[in-house]
């Protein structure tokens, strides 16, 4: 990346090649401001529209994905380096995931008839959910169409507009994006995208929209918090991770073999939700370390089509990578697939370490490279202790026949797949999203929709009540039957059992 405040240019690389992919100006801070007062408009009147009117708008702007997504997926495995075929799978989804939402935007949004209660039977009560008005998103680099699109589309679903802030690495494929979307909407910009460094994102989060949405590591988002909190504006942080895979005694070896090779080393391992850390039974330990092994023997990246990765798109993650390979050896760990020498100035290969210390930082902080630490453990419940002996909690995975759905709620993450990787981001019914440092709020399902409006409660007298309890005409002898009515309905409830104290 190249770009200064004197040019106010921004070239994007070919992360394989160096090549210049395009050259995109810079938005200052007015910049910003002018399409954030620009979405304002836009938003009021695709809010005043019906879900239906929303819907065959978005369905429109799926139609122009699906048919240009060749067109795309190039655009894709330029900047980021990526293969085609792995750009192509992360538009598909994506755009399933548009569907999903524009499909069951009115069902979760539209207004429901909620019970009013036996004390204030004589009122209507219902809820909807409008949209917050103007949603800012500022998205990744390692999959710059899925990702931003899980908040992107779900936001637009909702009835809101979007100003857009893509990563630096890959401002093209934003621009592309905001670009098909005016093809469908060609005189309200609906979708934005502003394109520049850290100082374009925090002028995003200074602008005044309704909710920041906001993918990238735990670092930046909280630097991202900080700004927010000046205007008091809300955010959705989607940050970092250390994913666990769980192999049980009773696993499919070779299943759970290739699930921890693809979430390990697939995009190079530049995925929030990968795998890191794998714990395996001990009575099945030898026999998986041999599975991998042999599986992951082939696995090679490069920039010709044959290969299975690409390189590491932000060029200083590669020396994240090979610090935490070296402090790993350095302290005791041996390597069964690589090592230091994997670690190339743009490619990584795949590198799996045992007796990985659980101080290393190859266990502690997130490598975001196409690394593995396999770790032998006694049992399940130790498995269940390491995989949650961190800060982070985004996904996980567990491989077991007879105990998958236990020990999936027994570890500490936003999402867990049984049986098969990462398979919980492609289903756009469920919610996405982490706990502790890996962020907080939902993309995808139905929280993901409600995570782009508020809740609007109403209430409507029906009939005049008996008592008229909120007026200054109340008596004594509404109190009177008010006390006896809370009384009736709540006193027994009230009753607590005697506890007594035993006395040593």
């Amino acid at each position: 990346m190249t770009g200064t405040a004197a040019t106010q240019k921004l070239e994007s690389l070919n992360p394989a090649t160096g090549d210049v992919v395009g050259t995109h100006e810079v938005a200052g801070v007015a910049d910003v401001d002018a399409a954030v007062a620009r979405a304002r408009e836009a938003a009021h009147w695709w809010a005043a529209l019906t879900f239906d009117e929303r819907k065959r708008v978005l369905g429109q702007w799926r139609g122009v994905l699906a048919r240009r997504m060749g067109q795309l997926a190039d655009l894709v495995h330029q900047e980021t380096g990526k293969p085609h075929a792995d750009a192509q799978l992360e538009i598909g989804l994506a755009i399933a995931h548009l569907a999903w939402a524009a499909g069951h935007a009115e069902k979760v949004l539209g207004p429901r008839k909620v019970s009013a209660g036996l004390l204030m039977a004589n009122q209507a009560a219902s809820v909807e959910h409008p949209p917050l008005g103007v949603v800012g998103v500022i998205g990744p680099w390692n999959y710059p169409v899925f990702t931003p699109m899980g908040s992107i589309a779900y936001a637009l679903a909702a009835g809101n507009s979007v100003v857009f802030k893509p990563s630096e690495y890959t401002p093209g494929v934003g621009v592309w994006l905001a670009e098909s979307m005016a093809e469908v909407v060609p005189d309200k910009p609906l979708l934005q995208v502003v394109v520049g460094h850290g100082e374009t994102g925090a002028a995003l989060c200074r602008s005044g929209v309704d909710k920041l949405a906001f993918t990238g590591s735990t670092a930046t988002g909280k630097r991202v918090m900080a700004t927010c909190a000046e205007n008091l504006t809300p955010v959705l942080i989607e940050a970092g991770g250390k994913d666990a895979l769980v192999v049980d005694e009773d696993a499919d070896l070779a299943a759970a073999a290739d699930a921890a090779i693809w979430g390990a080393f697939s995009n190079a391992g530049q995925t929030c939700a990968g795998v890191e850390r794998v714990y395996v039974h001990e009575r099945v330990y030898d026999d998986f370390l041999r599975e991998v092994t042999e599986q992951a023997r082939d696995i090679r990246p490069g920039a010709h089509a044959g290969a299975h990765f690409g390189p590491m798109t932000m060029p200083a993650q590669v020396e994240v990578v090979r610090r935490h390979v070296a402090d790993a050896l350095a302290k005791g760990a041996r390597t069964v697939l690589g090592g230091v020498d994997s670690v190339g100035e743009r490619f990584v290969g795949p590198v799996i370490l045992t007796d990985v210390p659980h101080d290393s930082c190859a266990i502690t902080e997130e490598t975001f490279g196409p690394t593995m630490t396999i770790t032998r453990v006694r049992d399940m419940d130790e498995a269940v202790e390491l995989a949650n002996g961190t800060d982070f909690g985004l996904g996980s995975t567990v491989f077991s026949r007879s105990r998958g759905p236990e020990l999936a709620r027994r570890i500490r993450s936003g999402m867990t797949a049984i049986n098969s990787v990462i398979s919980f981001a492609a289903i756009p019914s469920l919610p996405f999203g982490g706990v502790g440092a890996s962020g907080f709020g939902r993309i995808h399902g139905a929280d993901g929709l409600r995570e782009f409006t508020y809740a609007k409660a109403i209430a409507r007298q029906r009939v005049r009540p008996p008592m008229l309890l909120t007026s200054f005409t109340r008596t004594a002898k509404h109190d009177a039957a008010f006390a006896q009515l809370i009384t009736a309905l709540h006193g027994r409830a009230s009753q607590l059992p005697r506890i007594t104290r035993r006395v040593r």
